[in-house]
């Protein structure tokens, strides 16, 4: 399967510089893709179909990819759905030459930037990834922030964690000391520990942490 590369593994690509994946059998479709997107400054990854996408690897950086509908071997739609099976949620772009309503709505359905006939403007090429790689910029971030959290509850005790989940579900100090068995000196010095170790400040902060984490009432 795919494999990705970190940024720092991607030697030829400048660290954080976007990249569009285009999969079309067409040489001259891809060398002209490449040319275009080249000219604004945008690294490119071109391959001739899925099986040669899946024996490479993607670089772990923000970008999208454009797919051809007609591949061989799988359609472009069909490839999409194998890549989220997978969890590669690249945003993608179709491109056609034979597109039809039905093409069109379940591509967009799967979550497709856009969905464009051939032949196309370079403007509405450009114009579709660039709003793509906003939206890859935008998702990688909120994983990482996702990331960033999970790694902070991770250093919680047990204990700490319990106190959290009862702490955020409104109980009082005493409250939380009374269902748990624990002195209430002893649930304020593990509420401290919390606070510190989520990095918040308030009740309200740790709270907003917590339904982000799906931290419910225990």
């Amino acid at each position: 399967m795919i494999r990705q590369t970190s940024a720092r593994a991607a030697a030829s690509t400048p660290p954080s510089q976007p990249v569009v994946i285009v999969v079309d059998d067409d040489l001259a479709v891809r060398e002209s893709l490449d040319s275009l997107f080249r000219s604004i400054g945008i690294q490119t990854r071109l391959f001739g179909s899925p099986a040669e996408l899946l024996q490479g690897s993607l670089p772990d950086l923000p970008g999208c990819m454009i797919l051809d509908v007609r591949l061989p071997g799988i359609s472009g739609l069909d490839f999409h759905d194998q890549l989220a099976r997978h969890g590669i949620d690249l945003p993608i772009i179709f491109m056609t030459g034979h597109g039809d309503i039905p093409m069109t709505v379940r591509a967009m359905k799967a979550g497709a930037v856009d969905f464009l006939s051939k032949p196309f403007r370079d403007q509405d090429m450009l114009d579709a990834v660039t709003a793509a790689i906003e939206r890859d910029k935008q998702r990688r971030t909120q994983a990482d922030a996702k990331n960033h959290l999970r790694a902070e509850y991770e250093t919680l005790t047990p204990r700490e964690r319990e106190v959290l989940a009862h702490v955020v579900s409104g109980l009082m100090n005493k409250q939380v000391a009374g269902m748990i068995g624990l002195s209430e000196i002893t649930v304020k010095i593990h509420r401290g520990n919390v606070m510190r170790k989520m990095g918040v400040r308030s009740l309200a902060d740790l709270v907003r942490k917590a339904e982000a984490l799906g931290i419910s009432r225990p």
